[in-house]
């Protein structure tokens, strides 16, 4: 059996007293102090996450712009150098090989983030539907840290450690830095849990200083149990969950995300088609009306108690004090306010169908 990978940080993490448990092919602190008391400090202080699982691929090269734009579903060419792009590299029939970020450093340069489960799979993918492009494909997840620093404290801890001013990066943009001297860093405002926060990327050296730094400031590690809170209750996508290599964009709600005017793209006609005949599933937000919690696999039922589908991400919401959930279900029963049904521990609790974003995003704008 093969061991689990450490990031950089991992030791810290360890003398911190985290929980670690395996997550994407690597030993990952789940908690520290636990996962509510981290969920608030993210929604009203700042909290930091080791994310250095997360894989980092360069494509550069004079068909770079070409290249990218055919395997990402997103129109890389309709923004400017230093902002960020979200979408998915699919299938043929339209499923998501990988949901992902692209940073346009320059024309013809790029930097893909891709979910650590997924590395292996990405990189072989990418390589493969390669043939043909002048391009340079660097794959660099090995040699990179990455730290989110997220929260409405975030900016203001960030630019106190780094001594950087930040305040000209808005949402889904990014710039090229020099950190503790002559130490490259890329830095985005992005964010997977509905505040307003950054990611840097930087050497394995200064991503251990940056986060003794961070801590020293004020900000509170946490651990991936709340990074998945956090993201649920804002309706973002988890890949594993809300999205796979049977699951589309249409059917997880994301067709804002894949440009189908665009020329030509890998699983643009399957996306075509299903949007024009209508998904025949569909992932909807759903309130369980009760104290009960509908984990990962819970059975959703019609009013007959019909097997209709099953629930991808279900907790009760620490923001919203609710029962909520995520599920994949007949898109026949997918309109608000449907009432339906979970099947929890073999009792069976009320549902009804209401929308994904169960928390307003904090975004700068």
């Amino acid at each position: 059996m093969e061991e689990n990978k450490k990031t950089c940080l991992h030791d810290k993490h360890v003398a911190l007293g985290a929980l670690m448990s395996p997550f994407g092919g690597f030993d990952m602190p789940i908690q520290y102090e636990g996962i509510i008391e981290e969920h608030n400090a993210v929604r009203n202080a700042c909290g930091i996450f080791d994310v250095s699982h997360m894989g980092e691929v360069f494509i550069s090269g004079p068909q770079a712009d070409a290249y990218v734009n055919y395997i990402f579903t997103n129109d890389i060419l309709s923004v400017e150098p230093g902002q960020c792009l979200y979408g998915m590299m699919l299938h043929e029939h339209g499923g998501t090989v990988d949901d992902l970020l692209v940073y346009k450093r320059n024309s013809n340069d790029y930097l893909l983030v891709i979910n650590a489960s997924n590395i292996d799979k990405d990189v072989a993918w990418i390589m493969k539907n390669a043939e043909g492009y002048d391009v340079v494909i660097d794959h660099r997840s090995d040699e990179l840290g990455e730290i989110a620093v997220q929260g409405p404290l975030a900016e203001e801890i960030v630019q106190k450690v780094l001594g950087l001013s930040l305040s000209h990066l808005s949402f889904y943009t990014f710039g090229e830095f020099t950190i503790y001297g002559d130490k490259p860093a890329i830095i985005s405002r992005t964010g997977y849990t509905g505040e307003d926060g950054f990611e840097i990327y930087t050497d394995h050296e200064s991503t251990r200083r940056l986060w003794d730094e961070l801590l020293a400031a004020g900000a509170k590690p946490c651990g991936l149990g709340c990074r998945d809170t956090l993201r649920f209750e804002v309706g973002l996508p988890l890949y594993g969950d809300e999205l796979d290599d049977d699951i589309t964009p249409v059917e997880s709600g994301l067709s804002m995300f894949v440009k189908v005017d665009k020329p030509e793209f890998i699983g643009r006609e399957a996306i075509i088609k299903q949007k024009e005949e209508g998904p025949k599933k569909k992932v909807v937000g759903l309130e369980i009306l009760d104290r009960a919690i509908a984990r990962h696999g819970a059975e959703v039922l019609d009013a007959d108690d019909n097997v209709i589908g099953t629930v991808t991400t279900g907790y009760r919401g620490i923001s919203v004090d609710k029962s909520i959930a995520m599920a994949l279900i007949d898109a026949r029963f997918a309109a608000r306010d449907t009432q339906l049904k979970v099947r929890v521990r073999r009792k069976v609790f009320p549902a009804v169908v209401i929308a994904k974003k169960f928390y307003k995003k904090s975004y700068k704008k």
